[in-house]
């Protein structure tokens, strides 16, 4: 077993290889260095990428090290390829690593690199076969190698765009319309429903094996049962994240916060520690009460505290620093104003951007 072992790349972003290369790194080696390298050409930090490959080697023997580097790259030249080690080897001197004994590699540069470092070169599937995939593939095309993607980095790569709103306002209706119209670019694009509603029908359901006659205004609520909706909301939306570029929620944990204090008053705060692990937002879409009938299903509580509950919204949004915009007008009005920053957003999402003298790895065609 070696005591010392490296693996450099960009991560950028990181994925299936990557993850298989560091692994096999591990299996072999007392500790594995692993150096992001990012450059301030690329719209991904390198603190980002690090994060998320510490997030998907926590408790391993794996330590990741984000590095600055913005020094060019040529490999026919030897001054560019003593800068970038210098680079490399103080970013390790820093953190007390004076010594690689193996540098693990399915780059060409590999044998090479191993060699400055006095170390054994450990070639890891070179040929992309077990893992036809390459950071230059997922940033061609995102949707479809999406699942190739470490989940760490779809959770914060994904665009999200979340749909909130008083009662009957049509933040379902609108949630609905946007998943119809992206499903055709994001085929494994996943609804999140809102989960409230699904634990009140289970609630009602439970006192009604006790209480055949109970009703939805016979349910007494707690501030334990909007922590557990605001937390199995995240989670709905971490697992849309996961599956597709683009998640579309109705509804959210911040929201539901505003519903705990609907029901419950200013004093109740069960809901309020999943703000905590709130993952980013894109942009909260608020869907106005303004023209448009409320429509009584018999679980609402009333059209007139829908005036109230929207200021609510605004407010909360405002205070906690989130994009967010009124959608306001007919359902296609509201349509078109919502899938025109969601197609800006996407296209700011797909536009990776790098140095000139970046390369771009050309996969061959799996057999």
């Amino acid at each position: 077993m070696n005591k010392n072992a490296l693996v450099i790349g960009k991560f950028y972003p990181p994925h299936a290889g990557h993850r298989h290369l560091i692994e096999t790194a591990e299996a072999e080696a007392e500790h594995v260095y692993v150096l992001v390298q990012g450059s301030r050409f690329e719209s991904l930090t390198v603190e980002t990428r690090a994060a998320w490959l510490k997030e998907e080697f926590d408790g391993a023997n794996v330590t990741i090290v984000p590095v600055r580097n913005d020094c060019p790259v040529d490999y026919a030249s030897d001054e560019i390829w003593t800068a970038q080690m210098e680079n490399m080897r103080w970013a390790l001197k820093v953190r007390g690593v004076e010594k690689i004994d193996a540098v693990y590699s399915s780059e060409s540069y590999g044998a090479r690199l191993a060699e400055a470092f006095g170390a054994i070169h450990v070639a890891v599937d070179p040929q992309r076969r077990n893992h036809h995939i390459s950071g230059t593939a997922c940033r061609d095309d995102l949707a479809e190698n999406w699942q190739q993607i470490i989940p760490a980095a779809r959770c914060g790569m994904a665009v999200r765009v979340i749909v909130v709103g008083a009662e009957s306002t049509g933040t379902t209706t609108l949630s609905k319309a946007l998943s119809e119209h992206y499903r055709p670019q994001f085929p494994a694009l996943v609804d999140v429903p809102e989960y409230g509603r699904h634990y009140t029908y289970e609630l009602l359901e439970a006192l009604q094996r006790t209480n055949p006659d109970a009703a939805v205004e016979d349910l007494v609520w707690t501030d334990t049962d909007f922590a557990v909706i605001a937390a199995r909301q995240t989670e709905m939306e971490q697992a849309a994240a996961e599956s597709a570029p683009l998640v579309i929620a109705d509804t959210d944990a911040l929201a539901t916060t505003l519903w705990e204090r609907y029901y419950l008053g200013e004093g109740s705060y069960g809901s309020f520690g999943a703000l905590d692990r709130l993952p980013h937002r894109d942009v909260y879409l608020l869907t106005d009460h303004t023209g448009v009938d409320f429509e009584d299903d018999g679980w609402r509580e009333g059209e007139h505290r829908r005036p109230e509950m929207t200021e609510w919204f605004k407010e909360a949004l405002t205070e906690e620093g989130h994009s967010w915009i009124l959608v306001t007008g007919s359902r296609e009005r509201r349509l078109a104003t919502a899938t025109a920053v969601i197609d800006a957003i996407l296209a700011q999402q797909a536009a990776f951007t790098s140095p000139v003298w970046a390369g771009r790895t050309v996969l061959e065609q799996a057999a």
